[in-house]
Parts: structure tokens; C-alpha cells; sequence
């Protein structure tokens, strides 16, 4: 697929892989459309990215992608690929008994149903086009469950299930479906996690995924993504297994209170999450 002289729409790019993403599309001559929840930060982009276009939306909420598909329409009407790259990881200790029902489920809401949502609203003008796209970004951890980080694991392992999916129901329509099972990347995510070792640079990781779209390759797998997919094919339970000591690291000695939050020391390195 050529990846110049389109109109796209990049969900959370402000910052980390989707600020990437914009940055690369827009040296390509596209016309870019990047959303977030900060205006702030929407706006601290445009200054960086002069030629982009933002939207302040969150795709936690149905009733602000309504509204997105109408602003967008309204004025980009030859919109043609959508970028679903919005995410949220966060460690949570599931013996807490404080969670907090609702918030227990962010990252489901914002990594799995905001694309699934974003996606049917916009399907019927993509399908209208000559020819568009949908690229969802999904991690390593859609290979095999990270423990620390369940639900983060969880929803993006339903994210890929749903692209496969997908990509099968659009196979007769002019819209080919892209996934890019990301690695951990050096964005302001992993620092806010203390990640700091196996860490991709976000400029080769997109890259990496604008090359399989350009050679019509369904999968990205950049980087350690490579060896997660191997390994977890061969030895899922070795895998899981090694990810697994990790709770024990964080939350075994002590345990967490009943009824309180959960120890928050140090993360460690944590090489296989995708970040945003």
C-alpha cells in the first residue's frame, strides 16, 4: 500500500508511538489527524507538528467518537486510513480488594473497546473509499499474559483476536486491516513504569510498521515482538512462567494490606510490553 497522499487519523498522538506515527505520515505528504483527552497536550503538539490537525476526544466515550466522526467528516472528507494507537498499562495487584470496579476495567475500555468502537463508527465511509486502511496497535502481550499487568494483557489479546476477525469479514471491501504487535518502546509510558531496559526507539518501531503496510504484510512485528512470538509458540508455559516471577517480585514481600493499596516499589525491567 502506498502511504502518501492520504488523509489519517491516529487516535492518542500527542505523545510516545502515535506522536511517532504522525511525525513519519505527515514526511510522507499525508494529510494527518491525531486525537487525545489534553488539550494541552493536543495543543504542545500542533507547536511541534505545525501541519497536523487535533481533535480532542477520548475513545473511552461512545458519544465523543459520534462526535469525532461528524467533526471529522465535516471537514476531511476524503479520510481513508485510521490508526487505532490509544493505550493504557497499568500494574495491578488483583488481591486487592480495594479496586475499584469500574476503574479496574480502564484499560478494556480504552485499548479494546475505544478501537472497536472508533472502528464500526468509521467502517461505513472507509468502505466507501477506493482504497483504505485500519491499523490497530496491539503489544507483545497479546502473545502471552503478563501477570503484572492483567489487564492491559487482557484487552490487548482481545484487540488482536478482533483484528484477525476483521480482517476476514473485510476481506471483499477496499479496506485491508494492519496490526502492529509492538514491543516496549521508549515513550512516556515505560518511564512512568521504571522500565528501562529492552526498550525499542519509537522512530524504528514505526518505521518498522509502515513497512509492512507499504509491502501489504497483515503483521508487524518488530524488534523483541519477534522473539515473544517464537518463544510463546514454543514454550508458552516456560514464558509465562518467567513473566509470572515478576508478581511475586513486586507484590510478594510484603504482601499488600487488606483494604489497602498495593506496594509500589520498583518495577524492574519489564522488555515485552507495547507502549504508547
Amino acid at each position: 500500500m502506498d502511504l502518501r497522499h492520504h488523509t489519517i487519523l491516529i487516535t492518542g498522538g500527542t505523545s510516545g508511538l502515535g506522536f511517532e506515527f504522525a511525525r513519519q505520515l505527515l514526511a510522507l505528504g499525508n494529510t494527518v489527524l491525531i486525537t487525545g483527552r489534553d488539550s494541552a497536550k493536543l495543543a504542545a503538539t500542533k507547536q511541534l507538528l505545525p501541519q497536523v490537525h487535533t481533535f480532542q476526544s477520548d475513545v473511552r466515550n461512545p458519544a465523543d467518537i459520534a462526535q469525532l466522526h461528524e467533526q471529522v467528516l465535516a471537514q476531511f472528507p476524503a479520510l481513508d486510513v485510521l490508526i487505532n494507537n490509544a493505550g493504557e498499562m497499568r500494574k495491578l495487584n488483583l488481591n486487592d480488594p480495594a479496586l475499584d470496579l469500574l476503574d479496574l476495567t480502564r484499560e478494556v475500555e480504552i485499548n479494546l473497546l475505544g478501537p472497536i468502537r472508533m472502528v464500526q463508527q468509521f467502517l461505513p465511509h472507509l468502505k466507501a473509499q477506493k482504497a483504505a486502511a485500519i491499523l490497530n496497535v496491539t503489544s507483545g502481550l497479546a502473545l502471552t499474559p503478563f501477570p503484572l499487568t492483567p489487564m492491559y494483557g487482557a484487552s490487548k489479546a482481545g484487540l488482536r483476536s478482533y483484528t484477525k476477525s476483521l480482517r476476514v469479514q473485510l476481506q471483499h471491501t477496499p479496506v485491508r486491516v494492519f496490526e502492529l504487535v509492538a514491543p516496549a518502546a521508549k515513550t512516556p509510558l515505560a518511564d512512568r513504569l521504571g522500565t528501562t531496559s529492552g526498550l525499542m526507539a519509537p522512530d524504528k518501531l514505526v518505521a518498522a510498521a509502515l513497512r509492512a503496510v507499504r509491502h501489504d504484510q497483515p503483521e508487524a512485528y518488530p524488534g523483541l515482538a519477534k522473539v515473544i512470538r517464537f518463544v510463546s509458540w514454543l514454550t508458552p508455559q516456560f514464558l509465562l512462567g518467567q513473566l509470572g516471577k515478576l508478581v511475586e517480585k513486586e507484590y510478594g514481600q510484603p504482601q499488600a494490606v487488606l483494604g489497602q493499596p498495593p506496594q509500589t516499589g520498583a518495577p524492574g525491567n519489564y522488555p515485552f510490553f507495547a507502549t504508547k
